[in-house]
């Protein structure tokens, strides 16, 4: 039984959650089964031509009065934001799953370790699957930072934090907001779906977060498959937009897309990516989600190149939707 329950919300059902647009249409187990026989006979994942990227992060700078955001790995990314820092989907661990010694190994160091994080203000988590969620790390930044961190989370995320020792946590429905020092924390919808084990599917909600300040708006849309709910964010939270756009800079997932008949309704391609950054209205995007861990068929470093391309497709600059290094930093341009 879902306690959360609303008869009214099209995306709640009696045991937990739904996407109303195409769940009918995702991928089941059998075809799971196939697509890893499939890639078992055709030597898939392609190996990488080139590692990837990463830099030394400026903490020195990045402790500063700057806006700013730096890509830690994956979609674990550092946001400060009117002097608070906001850590995204925190996986510091070696591997994305739930045993130490199988799953998802992670091909490069988080860009700045967890012993290094400045004090972290809030943690936004925007779905359950493992590679989002990772209960050692979680544990660890709360204790770190004696419980002062504020967790927020999708309906059933919050609940499960609490089993895990961490009380500071606010749930949010899609549409809800949260206010923290300044800070208008809002989930909003994503295309994705939910688990951690074989008896939990859709149990937990999942989300992208819109991120209001004084003069700044960011948009991390945490795990998300291509579809109508950019549009709508942007269409539901117009009254924020500011010259022509809702967020000064997205973060955006373009990575984990192959083979597209299993991938398309929970992970955009980076072209997909490309137009969600425009219908979302960003002025600026950074690509997540990429480089990190081997979650699907196509090479780690593939994802960024196809961004380039999209990216001159579109008509984009190069600046308005990159692929940093890990470590790596973005600054909010002067005015």
């Amino acid at each position: 039984m879902n306690p959360y329950y609303d008869p009214a919300k099209t995306h709640h059902t009696p045991d937990g959650f739904r996407d109303p647009e195409l769940e009918a249409a995702r991928a089941t187990l059998r075809d799971i089964w196939a697509w890893k026989r499939e890639a078992r006979r055709e030597g898939k994942p392609y190996p990488p031509a080139s590692p990837t990227p990463r830099v030394a992060p400026n903490l020195a700078r990045i402790m500063g009065t700057e806006t700013s955001a730096t890509f830690i790995g994956h979609s674990t990314v550092l946001l400060r934001i009117g002097g608070l820092t906001l850590l995204t989907d925190p996986v510091f661990s070696e591997r994305a799953s739930p045993f130490s010694f199988l799953g998802p190994r992670r091909f490069v160091p988080p860009g700045i370790a967890l012993d290094e994080l400045p004090p972290v203000d809030v943690v936004l988590i925007s779905h359950g699957h493992y590679d989002h969620l990772d209960r050692a790390s979680v544990r660890r930044i709360n204790k770190r930072f004696g419980g002062r961190t504020l967790f927020v989370a999708p309906l059933g995320v919050g609940a499960l934090l609490r089993r895990w020792g961490i009380s500071n946590v606010v749930e949010l429905d899609w549409w809800q907001s949260h206010l923290y020092h300044g800070l208008e924390l809002t989930l909003t919808p994503a295309r994705h779906w939910s688990a951690r084990s074989f008896n939990d599917r859709n149990r937990m909600l999942w989300g992208a977060f819109a991120i209001f300040s004084e003069g700044f708006s960011c948009y991390f849309a945490g795990d998300s498959g291509y579809g109508a709910h950019f549009r709508e964010t942007r269409e539901r939270l117009a009254t924020h937009e500011r010259n022509g756009a809702l967020f000064d800079l997205a973060l955006m997932p373009i990575g984990a897309y192959e083979p597209r008949r299993i991938m398309k309704e929970h992970h955009m391609n980076p072209e997909e990516a490309v137009l969600a950054h425009r219908e979302v209205g960003a002025r600026r995007s950074i690509a997540i989600h990429w480089g990190c861990f081997q979650l699907t068929d196509e090479a780690l470093d593939e994802p960024p190149l196809r961004l380039a391309a999209a990216r001159a497709a579109a008509g984009l600059a190069d600046t308005d939707f990159v692929a940093l290094p890990v470590g790596g930093s973005w600054w909010r341009p002067s005015a």
